[in-house]
């Protein structure tokens, strides 16, 4: 075999090496992209890097993976249901007791089924990989919840923290929580 014929195999199999590596990538990011969602974009945007932003989401994945998750009972979630509802209740008498009760029912139920009970972004991070569609309603209420604990915030801003809290709340009891007008 001629050297320009060993050039152009060795060329060609590095060619074909890198292509097969590109579409190994595509797909690496397709499926992040599709299992979290607009979580994908955010940790992007932060990390500045879609690459390093594709190991931190796995990263979560592996972490999540060894925790021991679990589906409430049915009495745990009716308990937790009647305990929705009554916070929803009370948001009318005392709206900004209620986003906080909210806050701190949201954990226990995390903690009920099995997330780790850490800081607030750690449990984000940790839940964007199971729900990934209502991970920014937590961030959202929870930064209204904080923000609220610090100084008086506006009813409506309350009030969406609480729609931010029942569309998580939903997910983590995985039923829909009755509406009672």
């Amino acid at each position: 075999m001629s050297t320009v014929s060993l050039i152009a195999l060795v060329v060609a199999v590095l060619a074909i090496a890198f292509a097969v590596w590109a579409l190994i990538q595509r797909e690496k990011t397709r499926k992040l992209t599709r299992a979290f969602g607009p979580e994908y974009d955010r940790v992007s945007e932060h990390e500045k890097s879609s690459r390093r932003a594709e190991a931190v989401l796995e990263e979560r994945q592996k972490r999540v993976a060894n925790y021991r998750i679990r589906p409430l009972s049915s009495e745990e979630r009716n308990a937790f249901g009647a305990e929705w509802h009554a916070t929803q209740e009370h948001f009318v008498d005392a709206p900004r007791d209620a986003v906080a009760h909210a806050d701190v029912l949201i954990t226990e139920v995390m903690r009920v089924r099995g997330y780790p009970m850490s800081d607030f972004d750690r449990r984000a991070a940790d839940l964007s990989v199971d729900h990934p569609g209502v991970v920014e309603d937590y961030r959202a209420a929870h930064d209204i919840a904080t923000r609220d604990a610090n100084g008086p915030t506006a009813t409506e801003d309350l009030r969406k923290a609480m729609q931010h809290y029942r569309s998580l709340f939903e997910q983590l009891l995985d039923t829909p929580v009755i509406q009672h007008h």
